[in-house]
């Protein structure tokens, strides 16, 4: 039994950093590219009206999954469970997957709105996407030796 309750407690540190990483960058992608330099919306496609809603539930998204996050982390400490090494690479992990699916599926596929509306956007997009590998390498890297490092203290 005390195996099971490793592995679960295991399991909830990566979920609880995966939700705050993915919180925390779409907060910061909502804070700085939508309303402080304006670069897009959400949703670009449609009325400045429509854009304004589609950020709105973009940023109740992003704060559900930052609080939804901690709330996992205030019960793990409660717990005496938070492994934070893991829970950095998980947040990292969360963070660099949201930035990938969105410079990948939101602004190639669907084209929903772009990082920036100019003529030579690749640039951002490179930058874009190559930042939010990094990310997921480095939290896969984390993760993988917290993941040694915990099988070697059961």
């Amino acid at each position: 039994m005390k195996k099971n309750k490793q592995v679960m407690y295991f399991n909830r540190n990566i979920l609880s950093g995966i939700l705050f990483g993915l919180g925390l960058v779409a907060f910061l992608d909502e804070a700085i590219f939508h309303q402080l330099l304006h670069w897009h919306k959400f949703y670009d496609k449609s009325t400045t009206s429509v854009g304004l809603i589609s950020d709105g539930i973009f940023h109740v998204f992003s704060w559900f999954a930052t609080v939804g996050g901690l709330f996992l982390v205030a019960d793990l400490k409660r717990r005496n469970a938070f492994l934070y090494p893991l829970w950095q690479g998980s947040v990292l992990l969360g963070s660099g997957s949201f930035n990938l699916y969105d410079g990948i599926i939101q602004h190639k596929i669907m084209r929903i709105h772009q990082i920036r509306y100019v003529d030579n956007v690749i640039v951002y997009d490179v930058i874009w996407n190559l930042l939010a590998a990094v990310f997921i390498f480095i939290g896969i890297a984390l993760l993988l030796k917290s993941k040694k490092r915990a099988s070697e203290d059961i």
